[in-house]
């Protein structure tokens, strides 16, 4: 394999891409503390198990290569040194659910097998599991009502957010709420131990020890020149322009990051939320992100006159900023739920604009969002529907749940 890691638009057609199938991490939801763990409602477990396997099943019927998260750590972690290494960071960036019982958690992950250490991590531990006998301090023995140890990381299966394929590279993500930071360490060790990267030198143009949070879901690639990111609810500016230093030092043939202001709220918690690419001159946008006559704020970030520094000018209107960044005379915008203020707003909580592109003009959506999917039909645009009931409870769709490894280039 030339490179392991490339893409360079949104819509290329896509060759391979990583999923998480859901697992017992979503089981250990509980009212309590859904907000903590970024939910609203606890899915049924063996239902959005069957609906994830249909969307990777209809991925794979297109000819996709589909890796799986949680494989991929656990080969990452054949070698026992790597594996006490990973254990080590995982209990200290867990240190907020720790309470000092580090020592016997540490011998508990130790005491499973790689996978099976894998899943624990992924799902969380219990107090409970923890035999009183292992319990030696008075602060072990006096627990709280809380009942993890280690928090449960359901958002797992979406795997767009912790880390964004940019070119031969990635950004690996600092993530903006601390029920998610963990999440970009798995990346983390894949790109650097997994063989099927190690040795590659891949570049990360954005590490997770970075000062301020950027995530996935606002990194569009719209082009082998331009990229879009959102500034939003979880991606900083800051974040934004060091990231634009270093791609525009580091990868020469990035010209342009495009940085799109939405509100910041949690139903438009990601720019793909609102805003995704369909075909070449075709993008899905929920309405309400735009003002009264259309106009929102639109940064062009380009080279400076240093390494230090980007040019930033200001743009008012998305279509136009579009159009010029992306050389086209035309430009479509179709509405979510068509405009339609009730039904936008609903399917757009239902990510009826989170299309994820696997070839130009051919997309994978939920199937509730009948409306847009129409629309998006009605434009030309081949739409392939997949179960939602319980895979939309996270509030994320087909590209929040899919993070691309390798598309082909689109002809010039």
């Amino acid at each position: 394999m030339k490179h392991p890691i490339h893409v360079t638009s949104e819509i290329g057609t896509l060759r391979t891409v990583l999923l998480k199938r859901p697992g017992k991490e979503v089981e250990n939801l509980t009212p309590e503390y859904l907000q903590q763990l970024l939910f609203d409602d606890i899915p049924y477990l063996p239902i959005i198990q069957r609906e994830h396997d249909y969307f990777a099943e209809t991925l794979k019927n297109r000819g996709i290569e589909v890796l799986y998260l949680e494989k991929l750590v656990v080969e990452t972690l054949s070698n026992p040194e790597i594996k006490k290494q990973f254990i080590d960071d995982i209990l200290r960036e867990s240190k907020a659910n720790v309470n000092g019982a580090s020592s016997v958690l540490r011998d508990y992950l130790h005491s499973f097998t790689t996978a099976d250490m894998v899943d624990k991590v992924m799902s969380g531990i219990l107090k409970k599991e923890i035999e009183p006998s292992k319990k030696s301090h008075l602060y072990e023995l006096m627990e709280d009502h809380y009942p993890f140890y280690l928090d449960p990381m359901p958002n797992l299966y979406f795997t767009r957010d912790p880390a964004a394929s940019i070119g031969n590279g990635l950004s690996i993500n600092k993530m903006r709420e601390p029920a998610r930071r963990r999440e970009s360490l798995f990346m983390q060790y894949i790109i650097k131990y997994h063989p099927r990267f190690a040795g590659h030198d891949i570049p990360v143009w954005l590490d997770r020890d970075f000062g301020f949070s950027i995530e996935g879901g606002d990194e569009l690639v719209l082009s082998d020149e331009v990229i879009a990111i959102g500034v939003s609810a979880r991606t900083s500016a800051r974040a934004i322009e060091k990231l634009a230093l270093n791609l525009f030092k580091k990868q020469s043939n990035f010209k342009k990051v495009v940085a799109v202001e939405i509100p910041k709220c949690r139903a438009f918690m990601h720019l793909d939320t609102v805003f995704t690419m369909v075909d070449y001159d075709k993008f899905t946008i929920h309405p309400e992100i735009q003002g009264p006559t259309g106009n929102m704020n639109v940064y062009i970030l380009e080279k400076g006159p240093d390494e230090e520094h980007v040019n930033i000018t200001h743009r008012t209107n998305l279509q136009e900023a579009l159009k010029e960044v992306l050389n086209l005379d035309e430009l479509v915008l179709i509405p979510c739920g068509g405009g339609d203020e009730i039904a936008a707003s609903r399917e757009q909580w239902n990510d009826g604009s989170n299309t994820l592109a696997i070839a130009p003009g051919v997309v994978v959506t939920y199937d509730r969002n009948y409306i847009s999917n129409e629309l998006l039909r009605s434009y030309g645009i081949e739409v392939l529907e997949i179960a939602s009931s319980e895979l939309s409870r996270g509030r994320g769709g087909p590209r929040c749940m899919s993070m691309p490894i390798v598309r082909e280039d689109l002809r010039k």
